[in-house]
């Protein structure tokens, strides 16, 4: 398994949570050998802890971010321009583990090799598949992510994404070409591929809950409290919170004067912690269990206006209990509402419709027992770990003779 993320602890962000699941799940059947970059604020404590899951642990130190200033950003883009790979997965590049690499597959060391998260793609020769089964588990398309946010008018860079656009198009549709199997978090990234007429067979896993670390609520609070969670140095979660609380939360003030709300996430941006100066939000950074504050809440909401791909926000809200808001994207790859579909969670994409949606569920008890339930029944048969570290493990080994 590679991967350029330390994943451990799984709470340190998104990737961190799929990655080390999916491991954890992988280790009880397995050997595994983990292959990661090690960044200045890996503690040795934190990869003593991950070597408990594999046979062996490759480490390789992480470079430094890339250089601001616009002469390195049109360094970058001419780079892009010329090799076809983006800057943020070029310069992640360690020559060292190419070689490593290179020679564990000329030796035949390994039955499959998996890239957790599409940027560590740039180890992965186009002959390894002939020799081994190589699989990349995208978290989620950029392309897709890149167009959207040049849609809705949330990207951090109009100008650069306009220009990155159709290089990523022409990226993802020639990276993905060269493994023996491709697996996606949603439908709607599986209809991209398509889209992409790429012929690699590609399977959905989305991702999943631990119900230890986030166990149903005992009693649902009452009042009138918000929740929104994510790591808040994350640009989708940075607009999604600055705009709820600038845009909506005042307003809804009017209405409910005791409202509060708790933006809970690791390493808030600037102008995320300024948002604590608005009366009755608070911004508490990380915190040891998202799970207790979650139980505190009267209704979570998921204001994303971009991004793509299955949130781990919105199942541990689920997976609690606790009643959900949320956008189209922070809802996709599950089913909460429609024909014959039990209601999970309320569906908001304007400032109307998010005001109505929490009126409702602080006005109405029973509909608040209802998505809690309905939610919490929908992650134990669809979202667990331990059922979705088994469909990997089958796609992984089919057609894989392993030793």
């Amino acid at each position: 398994m590679i991967c350029a993320t330390f994943p451990y602890p799984p709470s340190r962000g998104g990737t961190q949570v799929r990655t080390f699941n999916l491991l954890k799940q992988l280790s009880y059947h397995h050997e595994i050998t983990f292959l990661t970059q090690k960044a200045e604020d890996i503690t040795t404590e934190e990869i003593e802890a991950l070597k408990h899951w594999v046979k062996s642990l490759i480490l390789f130190p992480r470079p430094a971010n890339p250089k601001t200033g616009l002469l390195k950003k049109f360094n970058r883009f001419s780079q892009f321009l010329i090799t076809g790979t983006p800057p943020n997965v070029s310069f992640l590049y360690d020559q060292s583990i190419q070689k490593w690499l290179d020679q564990a597959v000329e030796n035949n060391n390994f039955d499959a090799i998996t890239c957790e998260h599409s940027v560590n793609e740039i180890y992965i020769r186009p002959s390894y598949k002939n020799k081994i089964k190589t699989i990349i588990n995208s978290h989620s398309s950029v392309y897709r992510t890149c167009k959207h946010q040049l849609e809705t008018g949330t990207s951090e860079n109009f100008k650069r994404d306009r220009l990155y656009l159709p290089l990523l198009k022409r990226y993802e549709k020639r990276v993905y070409q060269k493994f023996s199997h491709i697996v996606v978090t949603t439908d709607e990234d599986y209809q991209q591929l398509k889209e992409f007429k790429i012929d690699t067979p590609v399977s959905v896993l989305p991702n999943g809950v631990d119900l230890d670390i986030f166990p149903y609520r005992k009693s649902d609070p009452g009042g009138h409290h918000l929740i929104i969670t994510g790591g808040m140095d994350y640009v989708v979660n940075i607009d999604a919170a600055c705009f709820f609380s600038q845009d909506i939360f005042p307003l809804l003030r009017q209405k409910y004067p005791d409202l509060t709300l708790t933006i809970v996430g690791a390493n808030p941006a600037p102008s995320v912690i300024k948002l604590a100066e608005i009366p009755d939000i608070i911004v508490t950074g990380k915190v040891p269990s998202m799970a207790e504050y979650l139980h505190k809440a009267t209704v979570c909401v998921i204001p994303l206006r971009s991004g793509f791909g299955i949130k781990n926000k919105t199942l541990e809200a689920m997976a609690v209990g606790v009643p959900i808001v949320a956008s189209d994207r922070g809802l996709e790859g599950m089913e909460v509402d429609g024909k014959n579909i039990p209601l999970r969670a309320l569906r908001a994409n304007t400032i109307k419709e998010y005001m109505k949606a929490i009126s409702n569920l602080f006005e109405d008890k029973k509909l608040r027992q209802t998505l809690s339930k309905n939610a919490r029944y929908y992650v134990e048969n669809h979202f667990t770990w331990e059922s979705l570290g088994k469909e990997y493990e089958k796609i992984i080994m089919d057609k894989c003779k392993l030793r």
